[in-house]
């Protein structure tokens, strides 16, 4: 009996290998398909073969979502594109994967050859595959292979040939089917699929391609059972066996155009509004040749709205209606007809200030509507967005650890930024605990927030206005609907809070009314929230400075028992491993004895971020060799660690290279546990810590995490006001692993 599953919250695999899988599918077609004899291809790393049998299956997202799996376990991925349409201009979805953190290749050496190649020469043309493709493994741990896009030849030919190739490189298949006509227009059923399925294997076996497993893509999110099954009853006759299928939904946003490709398609220019809006996705046409009343009912979430250039108060009623709470958020609008707007108008539209772009063009409005509608969306470089999205969608739809069994992956041994960066994700994903964003004004926190809820990294709250808040995220495009949001100046949260901070600080003389104006401030509001348990870590700091961000953590959240000082660290992720820098944040001048507090809440950190802690003391001097109230200090320090906490390895005072290096370490300290194999690097004041780690980082190319603070009951985590999203959304990972470690050891206020 066969069960087909195609929901749940892990994807299973719904259809099996009869026999034993080796870890390249099918063995290269013989030589002679080459023209003449040769060695077969030497097998060196993990490869899979991704195409499809039509144009426009998202087979990019499919590849994208692979090389995001691969990347999780192994520390060089690379791509390669065997046909491209040319070598004169980029090829989106080749520049989309190596975009891809986990790839480092130049962009030339991962095509094949051209069309006009294949036409020319098909032998050749396979000859030359075979050759590029061989140099690119040799630099890789797993290369993901992404087959032609059916832009050139007719489908039959160009699957052949995208067969041929696959054989030739010993590269199993990954399936990509449609879920939906070629145009786009009509989802296919499950006898639909069957059929799609039916004529593409025949065609992949016929070329001695062996078949990996077969994903339907852009199905109808509400029948993908029926088109898993009707894909699984093609497989059940095939002679090959049965294979695992999963099913990814359609989604709008991925499918849609941005405005800016709207702009360039209908060659318009940008009259007014904000530049970054632009890269909204436009998931609707609304054409308001009409009268006033009768567009504003017609007007959808994310649409963009064609309006002729001499209806200006069409023009003026949708900017309206974009800026009010009453009607839905619009991508963009694009005056049509080559109309200049009256002067008057363009001040009455100025003085709105609506950041609504509004594009200008010469066509008229069949042609602007028919060219918009033709204009289809693409996963690019440039699209965080669609790329969160179609990660999401691959990792809730396709068994990520199932196809790394099918293709034999043995997890690296060294761990690699990327890699310990997903740990993180994952980690917290496994937990889902709900942290407080204070900054709901700032576009970087609303993009991080927007990764972290499609990913399903953490609940969020964000603080701010709701209206506004909720109507700059649509503008940037993104999706907050899970996130909540609250206001620091809700009345009834106010009172709540301000009574609790009064209690605490009546010692200070603070009082209510003072309370109560403390508590408006976002910082304080937010802690007050981790506080009360309404939130179990709080980040913030991209609009603020660290004094404003950690001080009221100070006075509310308190440091844990045995903790005298909250102090910080950045994981230091190098090429191959990760290395705990601290204290590099916050205390200037530290003790012996706040040194000791340092290093043992720094190993406790390390341990949660499953690293073996092994503790450098960090000084000018190894073992007895200098003296000084400096190393004297270290010296100290070291020994009340060994004396708090006799279980773990520390060594101090050492010098940096005796800690990281083991042939310094065999020289200098040759029976230490610690020397040359030093984790955790404690360094003895603030100016030598963050001066380290900024120039580890910038010599040596590692990825600084951080700050984090340690030390405190509940996780409060600051940002650099320079953060990009990605630190964000790293730090908010690291804030949920903090709380749900704090969960586990039972940390209370």
């Amino acid at each position: 009996m066969i069960v087909a599953l195609a929901g749940g919250v892990r994807p299973r695999a719904l259809y099996r290998f009869r026999g034993p899988v080796t870890n390249h599918g099918a063995e290269p077609r013989p030589p002679c398909l080459l023209g003449g004899g040769g060695p077969t291809v030497a097998r060196v790393s993990t490869r899979i073969y991704i195409t499809s049998a039509e144009g426009h299956t998202g087979k990019s997202s499919i590849a994208l979502g692979v090389l995001d799996t691969l990347s999780h376990e192994l520390g060089r991925v690379g791509v390669f594109r065997p046909v491209a349409r040319s070598t004169s201009e980029p090829d989106y979805v080749l520049e989309l994967l190596l975009s891809h953190d986990s790839v480092d290749l130049p962009y030339d050496d991962c095509i094949g050859v051209t069309y006009d190649d294949v036409h020319a020469d098909p032998d050749a043309a396979l000859a030359t595959i075979v050759g590029r493709f061989a140099a690119v493994e040799r630099q890789c741990d797993a290369v993901v292979i992404v087959g032609s896009d059916y832009t050139d030849v007719g489908s039959p030919t160009e699957l052949s040939f995208n067969a041929r190739i696959a054989a030739n490189l010993g590269a199993p298949v990954l399936l990509v089917l449609g879920g939906r006509t070629s145009d786009g227009q009509r989802p296919r059923s499950g006898a639909d699929m069957r059929q799609v399925a039916e004529l593409t294997t025949t065609e992949l076996r016929s070329e001695h391609a062996g078949l990996l497993a077969v994903i339907a893509n852009r199905a109808e999110p509400g029948h993908l059972d029926e088109v898993v099954a009707g894909i699984g009853d093609a497989l059940a006759a095939s002679p090959e066996g049965l294979v695992p299928v999963w099913a990814i939904p359609e989604d709008r946003v991925l499918v849609s155009p941005t405005l800016r490709s709207v702009m360039q398609a209908t060659g318009a220019r940008l009259l007014r509004g904000d530049e970054a809006l632009l890269d909204r996705e436009a998931v609707g046409v609304v054409v308001a040749a009409m009268s006033m009343e009768n567009v504003l009912p017609r007007l959808t979430e994310g649409a963009v709205v064609v309006v002729p250039g001499d209806r200006s108060d069409v023009l003026v009623a949708t900017v309206l209606a974009h800026a009010s709470d009453t009607f839905p958020s619009l991508a963009g609008i694009v005056l049509n007809g080559g109309f200049d707007l009256a002067p008057q108008v363009v001040r009455l539209i100025g003085g709105l200030g609506s950041p609504l772009p509004i594009l200008w063009s010469e066509l008229g409005t069949y042609d602007t509507a028919l060219t918009i509608t033709q204009t289809r969306g693409r996963l690019a470089a440039d699209s965080s967005r669609k790329t969160d999205l179609a990660l999401s969608l691959f990792e809730r739809h396709v068994d990520g650890e199932e196809l790394l069994r099918l293709l034999q992956v043995s997890p690296s041994k060294v761990v690699t930024p990327l890699m310990f960066e997903y740990q993180l994700l994952d980690r917290a994903r496994s937990s889902r605990k709900h942290i407080v964003l204070p900054e709901g004004d700032d576009d970087r926190i609303l993009r991080a927030a927007s990764s972290l809820l499609q990913r399903g990294v953490a609940k969020l709250t964000l603080l701010g206005n709701e209206a506004s808040v909720r109507a700059r995220g649509a503008e940037l495009g993104l999706d907050l609907t899970d996130a909540a949001v609250l206001d620091p100046t809700d009345h009834e949260l106010q009172v709540k809070f301000a009574t609790e901070y009064a209690a605490l600080r009546a010692h200070k003389g603070i009082t209510m009314d003072m309370a109560m104006d403390t508590v408006t401030d976002v910082s304080y509001f937010g802690t007050m929230m981790v506080r009360l348990g309404l939130a179990d870590g709080m980040v913030s700091g991209a609009k603020h400075t660290t004094a404003h961000t950690i001080r009221p953590s100070f006075e509310v959240i308190k440091t844990l028992p045995d903790v005298g000082v909250v102090s910080s660290v950045f994981l230091m992720a190098l090429a191959d491993r990760v290395l705990v820098y601290g204290d590099c944040a916050v205390i200037p001048d530290p003790t012996a004895e706040q040194l000791a507090d340092i290093a043992i809440s720094s190993a406790q950190t390390a341990e949660q971020f499953g690293i073996e802690p092994r503790i450098a003391m960090l000084s000018y001097s190894t073992g007895t060799s200098g003296s000084g109230a400096d190393v004297e200090k270290v010296r100290q320090a070291t020994a009340l660690v060994r004396e708090r906490r006799p279980d773990l390895l520390v060594e101090g005072p050492i010098q940096y290279d005796a800690a990281a290096d083991p042939t310094v370490a065999a020289a200098k300290m040759p029976d230490s546990e610690v020397a040359g194999r030093a984790t955790v690097f404690i360094f003895p004041d603030l100016n030598t810590g963050n001066n380290t780690y900024k120039a580890v980082q910038r010599s040596a190319g590692a990825v600084a995490i951080g700050p984090i603070l340690q030390g405190l009951r509940k996780p409060i985590n600051d940002l650099s006001r320079g953060a990009l999203v990605s630190d964000i959304v790293n730090t908010v990972a690291i804030t949920a692993i903090q709380a749900g470690t704090a969960a586990t050891e039972g940390a209370s206020l």
